[in-house]
């Protein structure tokens, strides 16, 4: 039910997340033969729910799994993957410059970045110029994200990062017009 979408729904993307390798790339085949233009892996999902289950943030504390997993989408993945990632677990673990290289490494073709650490969760101000360091330490286009609830906001932060895009979350829920 989750894969029924419409016709007009294009470019359409679809997000996965989980842990085990295999399951992933049957997944990432599952959304593309559903008509997803694109497969994002969620690197970022804070909740409780998804986390005890070492997915989304939670594969922060694990680069080698998430190597494994992106090598694994990557090959079974016919459309542009892209990563949606967080400076790290927590300020002591901060790894968004590895975390990025490695996407990149493993064919990634863009990434977004929240710059909140997970624990965090949406506390807190995001450190935009995390998302500057992450797009200086790649090639692949970087979205950055977090604590834009203007227009003005948006612009700011492309400015401030030199980042490819903006990513709007939160932002939405009471400001739906932003866009």
């Amino acid at each position: 039910d989750y894969l029924r979408t419409h016709p007009d729904e294009k470019p359409l993307a679809m997000q996965i997340f989980g842990v085990d390798p295999k399951t992933m790339a049957l997944a990432a085949d599952m959304v593309v033969q559903a008509g997803a233009d694109m497969v994002d892996i969620n690197l970022g999902c804070p909740v409780k729910k998804v986390v005890k289950t070492g997915a989304g943030s939670a594969l922060l504390k694990n680069p080698h799994q998430i190597e494994k997993i992106l090598q694994a989408v990557r090959l079974a993945c016919s459309v542009p993957l892209t990563i949606k990632m967080r400076a790290g677990w927590s300020p002591q673990t901060e790894n968004a410059l590895e975390i990025a290289r490695l996407a990149e490494a493993c064919g990634v073709d863009a990434l977004t970045i929240h710059p909140r650490f997970a624990v965090q969760g949406f506390s807190g101000q995001a450190d935009w110029d995390i998302i500057g360091r992450v797009k200086q330490a790649v090639t692949i286009p970087v979205i950055g994200n977090g604590d834009v609830f203007r227009p003005a906001q948006a612009l700011e932060l492309m400015e401030r990062t030199d980042c490819d895009g903006v990513m709007i979350g939160r932002g939405a829920i009471n400001s739906p017009w932003i866009f």
